[in-house]
């Protein structure tokens, strides 16, 4: 007979791994990453076989944490685009003082 699975036990916090942001027990991959992976059009299916250290079953509970508390993954997120875009903007404004335009949009 198969083991049943907590589900409560798929998605832990600790302050010092990833900032204590909820993450796939047992691995460093946050929800936020399979959300964004799943954003990208990717099927819960497509993330395990990318990356085979997942399980279905961790995917889905990423998701599933996803759904329960979607305006804390949606910010975290969005913070994460927002310094993206300010180093790419900091990055690019370096490079036009250079006067190195190779790079640049």
């Amino acid at each position: 007979m198969a083991t049943a699975n907590d589900i409560g036990t798929f998605i832990v916090r600790t302050p010092e791994i990833r900032g204590g942001r909820p993450r796939i027990a047992g691995t460093g991959v946050t929800v936020r990453r399979v959300v964004g992976w799943y954003k990208l059009g990717r099927s819960p299916e497509e993330i395990v076989d990318r990356f085979r250290h997942l399980s279905l079953a961790q995917v889905f509970a990423a998701l599933t944490y996803y759904q329960a508390n979607r305006e804390e993954i949606d910010a975290d997120l969005a913070a994460e685009k927002a310094e993206a875009d300010r180093l790419e903007q900091e990055y690019l404004s370096k490079r036009a003082l250079s006067g190195d335009s190779s790079l640049s949009r």
